[in-house]
Formats: C-alpha cells, sequence, structure tokens
C-alpha cells in the first residue's frame, strides 16, 4: 500500500493573533502547508514555522492565497490570470526566502481557500497557478482536491507540464461528485472524534465513503489534510498518525 502521507495548515497567526496549535500537530505529520502572509502569517510567523517543520524533519509546502486577511482567504475575488500567476509566485518566493534562512526547502505548492477551490474549478485559475509554479521551480508538485474523477485535472497538469498530488480530507463531508461540501453547510466539517478516524481509515485503505446524497465515493488520494486548532483536532491527528503508522508495518 502506498504511504499515505498527513499534512496540515500551518503558520496561520497573525501578530499577536493566534491560530492553530501548530507546536502540537507538527510532530505528528510529514508535510506543514505554511501560511504566506495573503489569508493569514507575517514574517515572523512564517519563519518560526518553517524553523519548527526543519527541527521535526517536516516537509515544507507553501500555501498561497488571495489577498484577502479579513476574510482569511475564503472568499473568491476578481483577479486575472496573470495577477494569479504573479500572486502565488510571490508568495513562494517569500517562504523559499524563509526556508533558505533556516537551511530547507519549498517542496510543493499548495493554494489555500477560494484559490483552492476555483482552480478545481476553473482551467484558466488552475493554468495560472501551474504558470508561477514553472516560472519558479518546474519541479514542485502541486496539491490539489482528490476527487471521483480525477481525469480533467490530470489532463490539465499534463498539458502544462506539472504535478499533481491529489488531497483528501479526515474532517470534511463530501458530495456526491466528491467536491468538499460548502462551509456554509450544515454537517460540512466534521467534529466527532471517531467519525473522523474512520474517514481518515476508510480514504487509507480505498474503502467508498458515504457521501452527502447517499451515494459511495472512493478517494484516490496521494496525502490527507488534518486540522489542528484545538484540543479536541489535536487527539485526532494523534490518533491518525497511529493509525497510518500502523497500517504501514501491516503492508
Amino acid at each position: 500500500m502506498k504511504p499515505l502521507l498527513l499534512n496540515a495548515d500551518m503558520g496561520e497567526n497573525f501578530g499577536p493573533w493566534v491560530m492553530g496549535l501548530d507546536h502540537e500537530v507538527m510532530p505528528h505529520v510529514d508535510l506543514a502547508n505554511i501560511a504566506c502572509g495573503f489569508h493569514a502569517s507575517d514574517p515572523d510567523v512564517m519563519r518560526c514555522t518553517v524553523r519548527m517543520a526543519a527541527e521535526h524533519s517536516v516537509g515544507v509546502g507553501a500555501h498561497p492565497a488571495y489577498p484577502d486577511l479579513v476574510g482569511f482567504g475564503r472568499r473568491s475575488m476578481a483577479c486575472s490570470p496573470a495577477e494569479i500567476e504573479n500572486l502565488v509566485l510571490y508568495q513562494v518566493g517569500a517562504l523559499m526566502a524563509m526556508c533558505r534562512a533556516e537551511g530547507t526547502d519549498v517542496r510543493y505548492v499548495k493554494p489555500h481557500g477560494a484559490l483552492y477551490n476555483d482552480m478545481a474549478r476553473d482551467p484558466e485559475i488552475f493554468g495560472a497557478v501551474a504558470r508561477a509554479i514553472l516560472a519558479f521551480d518546474p519541479k514542485l508538485p502541486l496539491m490539489t482536491l482528490a476527487t471521483r474523477d480525477t481525469t480533467p485535472m490530470r489532463e490539465l497538469a499534463s498539458e502544462q507540464g506539472i504535478t499533481l498530488w491529489f488531497e483528501a480530507f479526515a474532517d470534511r463531508a463530501y458530495d456526491g461528485n466528491g467536491r468538499l461540501v460548502s462551509r456554509s453547510q450544515s454537517g460540512a466539517v466534521h467534529n466527532n472524534h471517531d467519525v473522523i478516524i474512520d474517514q481518515a481509515r476508510r480514504i487509507a485503505t480505498g474503502q467508498p465513503l458515504s457521501t452527502s446524497d447517499g451515494s459511495e465515493l472512493i478517494l484516490a488520494a496521494d496525502t490527507l489534510c488534518v486540522h489542528g486548532d484545538n484540543d479536541e483536532s489535536i487527539a485526532s491527528v494523534r490518533a491518525i498518525r497511529q493509525m497510518l503508522s500502523a497500517l504501514q508495518e501491516q503492508a
């Protein structure tokens, strides 16, 4: 069985405002998606988070977003493809500067929030993000959503000449197409520990999930995203790490 890498969004503090428990999560993940200042974070937070990742041998990923601190990057913005290309390139470059200062590198790119969702539905936005990666380092993989049918995204990536890492979520509900249920809808985010662990296990072992319309969904993913912003979610992160390690030992 192919190892399923565990990733988490990190470095989303901003000045005195604290979001997430990065110091609790970092020891248990393989990859850290580090905010680059547009939806959260600042230079001090970025470097501190990169340093923490390096200390725990965790791979650093750039987590660029629309320039939307007030909305935490969860609102779509009317940016042209050229603007999106440049804002992604700008943010990846800023994080790479922090990585170089701490003796590590950016290993991949995972857009945040609305940019992540817009990229998955709009080929022009996908192309803009891809061009930014190609301009910076063509070897960097782009993390994107694993859905029921990933063929269209694979074809776009092939046209652009970039590598994709498909991502699934342990604590989010899915619709019948394998897309995330909008956070505006009830039940979009799983809060029950047992439900989160069961969904993570199903994704890791190729078993079907139950979607919002009652259909079954199997996701082929390279990495699994978890969130760690409270004590209960930290317990889930630890349990998922133990579960994935046990599956690897059995393989």
